[in-house]
């Protein structure tokens, strides 16, 4: 399965870019790929180091293992620290 996502860019933006970039559109396609190649890095590390501790065998390829991984995703992550900061919050007021 593929996702497909779509980039709107004022004409300033765009101008802009064309300052850094040869061609727009590789340039952007670039970054995005090289940022999910440095997120599967990141996973796969996390889930072979979790796999060995666990003394589970590693099996697949690293998108298996990313797929199969069970992640907190960037949402999931900015709720649970907000949560966690007004509970910090809510006990700070009632100590003080």
């Amino acid at each position: 399965m593929s996702k497909e996502y779509t980039i709107i860019l004022t004409d300033a933006e765009d101008k802009a870019l064309s300052a850094v970039a040869l061609d727009q559109n590789e340039w952007i396609q670039n970054a995005v790929h090289e940022r999910c190649r440095i997120a599967i890095e990141e996973i796969v590390a996390a889930e072979v180091q979790r796999l060995l501790a666990e003394g589970k065998p590693i099996t697949g390829s690293k998108d298996d293992i990313v797929l199969a991984a069970d992640i907190e995703t960037a949402a999931e992550r900015q709720a649970r620290l907000e949560a966690e900061f007004a509970a910090q919050l809510a006990e700070k007021e009632q100590q003080g």
